[in-house]
């Protein structure tokens, strides 16, 4: 029998909105989901391309950490004029200089214990076939400043985003005619920021960057804080235990989340949050009206969760 309460929440997850799923019961019906742990989607495995088979998977990722969205309005105005007589101050191409100068490595490496514990298990697994990388996260988690490691890792942008907060344009607007020299110039630039860095620094390095006065850097809304879960030996243990149980080898590795989940409306409300769910896939297509994930990884995920679900109500598993 379990020991504890076991509490099952059924939501619209993050594609819905906060407002109606799980940032509303947080709000609203807190008591009802209150926990000393939660697990949620945001972690599974990864296969070395083809079907979800024994061979092709590579580890069995948990998801302890996700970075917060903060968006920017980087805005020039001028006080225009007709197209026929043009003039050196354009709108459009003075914000269009800013925008070139925000790469996707402009902040500088900065690792916390997920990030760390990422590299640190990520590299074995890709020392055969990429001996190089191997040597880059060793030597990055050993020191973040390594300008070489960092270097090469950056030029994968799935590792360059576990290193650093990142920022990027995502939409732009700008003039009013054709015959006229635009008076106003407007880009979003959506930012992936890292879970103990602020907005406020953030806005500082684009102003940095930008180097230009006549660029106004605007901040949109306030990111919504999401400290990192612990990964205490308990929880990890059993979640190692049972992954070797089922898959032989495969490694289990904390992850930190570059885009959104429902985690953090929990992590922000003090339930440690575990993205963790025993499904192998390659490309599911996500946010396409083809998704979808393999028949075997669909039922071996629920085998994984019957058994740790059963693990940690059956023996108490201290979070803290």
């Amino acid at each position: 029998m379990p020991d504890r309460d076991i509490i099952v929440a059924l939501t619209t997850d993050e594609e819905g909105g906060g407002a109606n799923g799980v940032g509303w019961l947080m709000q609203n019906h807190k008591q009802l989901i209150d926990a000393e742990y939660a697990f949620n989607e945001g972690g599974g495995g990864r296969i070395r391309g083809g079907p979800a088979n024994d061979t092709a998977k590579i580890s069995h990722d948990v998801q302890a950490s996700e970075k917060k969205v903060q968006s920017f309005t980087l805005e020039v105005t001028n006080p225009g004029g007709h197209s026929s007589v043009p003039r050196n101050d354009n709108a459009i191409t003075q914000l269009a200089a800013a925008l070139v100068k925000l790469g996707p490595s402009i902040f500088p490496v900065h690792l916390n214990d997920v990030t760390r514990a990422y590299f640190s298990k990520l590299g074995p697994t890709v020392q055969d076939e990429y001996p190089d990388l191997a040597t880059a996260m060793k030597a990055i988690v050993a020191n973040p400043n390594d300008a070489a490691a960092g270097a090469k890792l950056s030029e994968d942008p799935r590792y360059n985003s576990q290193l650093r907060t990142t920022c990027v344009a995502t939409m732009l607007e700008g003039g009013h005619a054709t015959n006229a020299l635009p008076q106003r110039a407007r880009a979003r630039v959506n930012c992936r920021v890292l879970p103990d860095e602020m907005p406020e620094y953030v806005k500082g390095v684009l102003e940095k960057v930008v180097g230009d006065t006549g660029v106004k850097v605007l901040q949109q809304g306030n990111a919504r804080n999401s400290p990192p879960s612990p990964l205490t030996k308990e929880l990890m243990g059993e979640i190692e235990r049972i992954t070797k149980e089922m898959w032989p080898g495969v490694p289990v590795i904390p992850t930190m989340s570059t885009g959104a989940t429902d985690g953090i409306y929990l992590r922000n409300a003090g339930i440690p949050t575990y993205g963790v769910s025993g499904l192998f896939y390659g490309d599911t297509f996500s946010h396409g009206m083809n998704e979808r994930i393999p028949v075997k990884a669909f039922y071996e995920g629920l085998e994984f969760m019957y058994r740790l679900v059963r693990a940690v109500t059956g023996q108490r598993v201290p979070i803290s």
